[in-house]
């Protein structure tokens, strides 16, 4: 006797790796890194305008072909000015997130390896700076300095390394209770060399998850100090400055001078924090426990 048929058919037994479009996501993700990195390196140098040229009589031109990104209120290209912009956003953004990363992790690594008295006046400092409104703490590290990129990078560094910390302290706890580091102190292992030959390479991946993960949020804080008038100096190409002089635009009907430098903002975050999500997934121990079977 034949089997009644069914509307529906079993689905497979899958080997623990995920399809679809989580699958698909981490890939797309560095594609448009790719893309977006390889624009910032290569159209400069071969690109035949210059990124500062005032030409009024083609102020305000609408995306063409010969400006796909349409022209500013003085006549400024905006698809140039945009990936020079873009360029100082990356820039920034990863130069800030590695030193936030080597703040926190050096804190972490000494509250987690020290413990006691060390441990909590150490935590008590990271309570204490995510207490204070991270904006406003940044424009006033800003205020310090003139106009410049470092003083962003030293703003962003510094009101963004308590998640490091965090991070990194929770390990190195984690790493004190496993048996491999006991072995290594009953065999007469210092402390320096227990963090440097078991700590430091199991802390590593964090580390770089803990970066890829700043990045984006080093980039958006960039760019609403530059949109403040208090990141990079005002005739320097910045999308945050040019989001806050189209805003003179809008008015006259100008949508694309704020529109493409705030695509261009979105575009590499969202790509990032994909890849961040990929990365932590992979990182987990039921990602890898899936991955074994």
């Amino acid at each position: 006797m034949a089997a009644p048929k069914t509307r529906w058919r079993a689905r497979p037994e899958t080997s623990g790796r995920v399809t679809g479009w989580p699958a698909r996501r981490h890939r797309l993700a560095l594609g448009t890194l790719a893309v977006l990195v390889a624009a910032v390196v290569l159209v400069p140098l071969f690109a035949r305008l210059d990124q500062q040229l005032v030409d009024l009589p083609s102020s305000g031109l609408a995306p063409s072909w010969a400006h796909p990104f349409g022209t500013d209120e003085v006549g400024r290209d905006v698809l140039l000015r945009s990936i020079y912009g873009l360029r100082v956003s990356l820039l920034v953004g990863l130069t800030a997130a590695v030193a936030g990363v080597l703040i926190g992790g050096l804190v972490g690594l000494a509250a987690g390896t020290a413990g006691g008295g060390v441990d909590r006046l150490l935590m008590r400092i990271v309570d204490g700076f995510n207490a204070l409104p991270h904006l406003l703490f940044g424009i006033f590290i800003v205020a310090l300095f003139s106009p410049s990129a470092i003083a962003v990078i030293v703003s962003v560094a510094v009101t963004h390394w308590t998640t490091a910390a965090r991070i990194v302290r929770s390990e190195v706890l984690s790493l004190r209770g496993r048996p491999f580091v006991d072995a290594a102190i009953s065999g007469g292992s210092s402390r320096a060399r227990i963090v440097r030959r078991h700590f430091l390479p199991n802390l590593a991946p964090h580390l770089l998850l803990a970066a890829v993960l700043m990045i984006p949020h080093a980039i958006w804080h960039e760019t609403a100090l530059s949109f403040l008038g208090l990141g990079l100096p005002a005739h320097l190409a910045s999308l945050g400055n040019m989001i806050n002089d189209g805003q003179r635009s809008l008015l006259a009907g100008d949508w694309w001078s704020s529109l493409f430098p705030g695509l261009l903002i979105l575009l590499p975050t969202l790509a990032i924090s994909a890849l961040a999500q990929h990365l932590r997934d992979r990182s987990s121990p039921r990602h890898r426990s899936e991955s074994a079977l």
